[in-house]
């Protein structure tokens, strides 16, 4: 029978998921709720409210707040039994063992716990606290599963500090070299790279970051949404297919500084007007193929002034469509757009575009996403749910291509993420969480029987 979410005088975080009670495991969705702020209290910024938890978060890779809150996860897993091993890009894999005689690969709930520079408190860090508590359930509860089970922390999913998105979950999978991710600078302070961050904390371990050097059962990662689909349609759980593809570039537009009262236009080399109707010309592009093309830094040099016309702009790019054939089309158009550009005015400028990240169309496993659908249809009915394709990139994307994956997606408010008021109530972070628990369980039930 369908769990039926009924308004009540309890809190939502209260409310008990009674399509669970065969199982005896239900997900403690106070304790939830309590961890996840506690948690937020490294990184926590931008006030937008008066409550204790109305902030956003500032948490970036391999920060001082990221440190501590790895501390945080690394304690609260040992406690739980786990045997935790760090890799050699910082990586947390804390693992649970499963009835079977000999340890296996185990199924992995993962996501992150660094944000963006102006974020919220769910992305990411939900998949995380979410898992612990999963193994909390299952903790309590003396319940056994068959495989060994446990939670990832991956680090510098967001991209956000150092310039590459899912970066260890890359070089995991063996999409990036090791060599690269370490050499990545902070993307304001290039003295600091990802390496020194690393050693300066203390988590570069002994284990190689790859799927060979700690191999995973499976992945399945419950996420906030990120976009409006799920609260405009009514329905409580995304069981997700795979995500769209995408593209980071940062181009290089390279003039001439000169005085602007002294320099007529015919004699300018002007980066930044020219960096202007390159981001102008990419969104009318995008728009054209119905693909979308973003620009979320530029950057000027700090010598700069009012009345000096800058010598070099640079500015990130990112394309995305979930067709990799429409990508590759948005990327051709803006490069031939983007050298006409350069010519159009003065004595023009050069431009350079360098690739940051790739990251293909991508389907997930069909076993996985029959286990969340199992789970999400137990708990919510078949009418509750539905397909969904990621438009954002996940650490998920990368473990697909070497273990079976899937994510889950559960609401968020206004579809609004990346952005201090990013919220997901608590109602439907308990629904998520328990729709984890039992899609894991389904999964190692299902291997067990193979």
């Amino acid at each position: 029978m369908p769990l039926v979410l009924r308004k009540a005088s309890l809190p939502a975080a209260r409310r008990l998921y009674s399509a669970s009670a065969a199982a005896g495991l239900r997900i403690n969705a106070d304790r939830l709720q309590e961890t996840i702020h506690h948690t937020c209290q490294w990184g926590a910024a931008h006030r937008y409210g008066s409550g204790p938890a109305e902030t956003g978060m500032s948490r970036l890779s391999l920060s001082d707040d990221d440190a501590q809150v790895r501390r945080w996860f690394a304690e609260e897993t040992k406690k739980l039994g786990c045997n935790l091993v760090v890799d050699n890009l910082g990586n947390m894999f804390a693992s649970r063992r499963g009835s079977l005689p000999n340890p296996t690969p185990m199924i992995a709930m993962g996501s992150h716990l660094d944000t963006q520079p102006r974020g919220g408190r769910y992305d990411g860090i939900l998949g995380v606290v979410a898992a612990v508590e999963v193994l909390r359930t299952l903790a309590e509860n003396g319940y056994s599963t068959h495989h060994d089970v446990g939670v990832v922390n991956w680090t510098n999913e967001e991209g956000a500090r150092f310039p590459k998105s899912m970066m260890a979950s890359g070089v995991w999978a063996g999409k990036i070299p090791l060599d690269q991710a370490y050499s990545l600078p902070d993307i304001f302070d290039p003295s600091a790279t990802v390496k020194s961050e690393l050693q300066r904390l203390g988590y570069i371990g002994d284990v190689a970051c790859s799927s060979a050097g700690h191999p995973l059962g499976a992945h399945f990662e419950l996420h906030i949404e990120q976009g409006p689909i799920l609260e405009e349609s009514g329905k409580k759980i995304g069981v997700v297919q795979g995500g769209q593809a995408y593209r980071w570039f940062t181009v290089t537009v390279s003039g001439r500084d000169a005085h602007t009262g002294t320099t007529p236009f015919k004699s300018r080399s002007d980066p930044l007007l020219a960096a202007s109707k390159m981001i102008v010309s990419s969104n009318a592009i995008a728009k054209k193929l119905g693909a979308l093309a973003s620009t979320g830094v530029v950057k000027i040099p700090p010598s700069s002034s009012t009345n000096t016309i800058a010598s070099q702009v640079t500015f990130t790019l990112d394309i995305r469509h979930p067709d990799d054939a429409i990508v590759d089309e948005v990327q051709r158009l803006c490069t031939e757009s983007f050298g006409v550009i350069a010519k159009e005015d003065g004595r023009g400028v050069q431009v350079d575009m360098s690739l940051d990240t790739d990251s293909p169309a991508t389907k997930f496993d069909p076993d996985c996403i029959k286990m969340v659908e199992k789970a999400a249809t137990k708990l919510v009915g078949a009418d509750g749910w539905l397909h969904i394709t990621s438009g954002a990139g996940h650490d998920s994307v990368n473990t697909s291509s070497r273990c079976p994956t899937t994510m889950i997606f559960v609401p968020c408010k206004n579809g609004v993420s990346h952005h201090p008021e990013e919220y997901c109530s608590p109602e439907d972070c308990a629904l998520g969480a328990q729709t984890l628990l039992e899609a894991v369980i389904n999964y190692d039930k299902f291997k067990a029987g193979q």
